[in-house]
């Protein structure tokens, strides 16, 4: 099947836009000493620019006020909100909010995508996305939240871990286990609820991160959360009974294509700085640029950068193609190979910045603290290549001698050309 990744040119056009705007309005926000309300206040205008342009919330169909764009066009959109970590809100598709939005999108009904996501479509609330646990790893089987039915309620038990802006949100969509059976299969024990973030039993606790203090971020924060007998109406189970599993995977998948779309915007604002930092400073009688060790780090990471870009691209293409149940192993593999790839450049940058790089004053550093996030969130890196590597395996078989064995193939290709059986003798 042949690849293409191509878009017609009025979309190159947007994409255009977007760089500009990204470039000049919404980096400048960087650099300003704003808490998250005042953040939120000063991108309201700019939301109204990128609703004017057809660029708002892109991953929903047009029924629901997006373009219904595919992954290609996805990925290539997020490549230039990959600049600056402010950009992904003011375009509508920040996580958790854009894959919350799109979960009650596919599983909700009437009444919930009324109450709940519309408004969080429109910027008017916000929510998280309430499943990973401390101590499980990436393994949802071992998940122990609960949630029990009594008359028309179900009652939430557990705590869930690095919940991301579970105290920023007006809702939670909390996975639970609602079968405890004994031989139940694992992947239909769990159900998804919409929990609205004041309802009693909730308790939250902030958690600083590597590159920031709880209190610090602008876009997201993350939270211990304790759900202790919280109720909520047995109309808040978004999906049936059991499906909470199937319905994660189908966000998650489009979530890691963006994700690593994003590193490569990082990587490119990284690798700006590299270059020009290598074309303005001199050592020892000569610029950096002039230097080996600097020009292999500059060709090392162009290739790395651009083979990151179509690995990933080509993910977002299959996915377009046969979906995201058929495309798991191509997203796996985007997701351990594209976040070292972020960490290296971002390293070569700081490190040809010296001293400067180490400081506040430039923002590689924090850049850098943000990276090592990439190799934990979604799933950590060694559990994806276990994923890739079991499903490319599926198609080998054992052989007591190995296909490519000499002797075995000679006597094969004499059989098949008797005329020259035994000439090399």
């Amino acid at each position: 099947m042949a690849w293409d990744f191509s878009t017609e040119p009025e979309f190159e056009q947007k994409l255009e836009w977007m760089r500009e705007f990204v470039r000049e309005r919404i980096m400048p926000l960087e650099v300003l000493d704003l808490d998250w309300r005042q953040y939120r206040e000063a991108i309201k205008p700019l939301m109204v620019e990128v609703k004017e342009q057809g660029l708002w919330a892109a991953h929903l169909g047009p029924e629901l006020g997006g373009q219904g764009y595919g992954q290609v066009k996805l990925g290539l959109m997020h490549e230039v909100l990959g600049a600056s970590d402010l950009a992904p809100p003011v375009f509508g598709n920040a996580a958790p909010d854009s894959g919350n939005s799109e979960l009650i999108a596919i599983a909700g009904d009437r009444d919930q995508w009324e109450r709940w996501g519309a408004p969080l479509l429109d910027g008017r609330l916000y929510s998280a996305f309430s499943m990973t646990e401390q101590g499980t790893g990436s393994d949802p089987r071992q998940f122990t939240t609960h949630a029990t039915r009594d008359g028309d309620d179900w009652i939430l038990n557990g705590a869930k871990w690095l919940v991301g802006n579970a105290s920023r949100s007006d809702f939670h969509i909390v996975m639970a286990r609602t079968d405890t059976s004994e031989g139940a299969d694992p992947y239909k024990t769990m159900s998804l609820f919409i929990v609205p973030t004041d309802a009693a039993g909730i308790e939250m606790r902030d958690l600083d991160l590597m590159h920031e203090a709880a209190d610090e971020g602008l876009v997201h924060s993350h939270s211990e959360v304790h759900y202790r007998d919280v109720r909520v109406p047995a109309e808040n189970m978004l999906g049936g009974e059991g499906e909470a599993f199937v319905l994660a995977q189908k966000r998650l998948g489009p979530g890691r294509i963006h994700h690593c779309m994003r590193w490569i915007g990082v990587c490119r604002r990284a690798f700006d700085m590299l270059c020009e930092r290598a074309v303005s400073k001199s050592v020892h009688g000569s610029l950096l640029s002039d230097k080996q060790t600097i020009q292999n780090w500059i060709a090392d990471s162009a290739a790395a950068i651009e083979s990151a870009r179509l690995l990933t691209l080509h993910a977002a293409w299959t996915m377009d193609q046969v979906g995201a149940s058929n495309a798991r192993s191509e997203i796996a593999m985007i997701k351990y190979y594209g976040a070292p790839i972020m960490h290296d450049v971002l390293d070569r940058a700081l490190q040809i910045h010296g001293s400067l790089g180490f400081s506040g004053d430039m923002p590689i550093e924090q850049m850098l603290r943000w990276a090592r996030a990439a190799r934990l969130y979604d799933g950590p890196d060694e559990v994806h290549r276990v994923t890739v590597a079991r499903r490319i395996l599926k198609g080998y078989e054992p052989r007591e001698l190995p296909t490519e064995h000499i002797p075995s193939r000679r006597v094969a290709a004499e059989r098949l050309y008797p005329q020259f059986a035994g000439s090399a003798a």
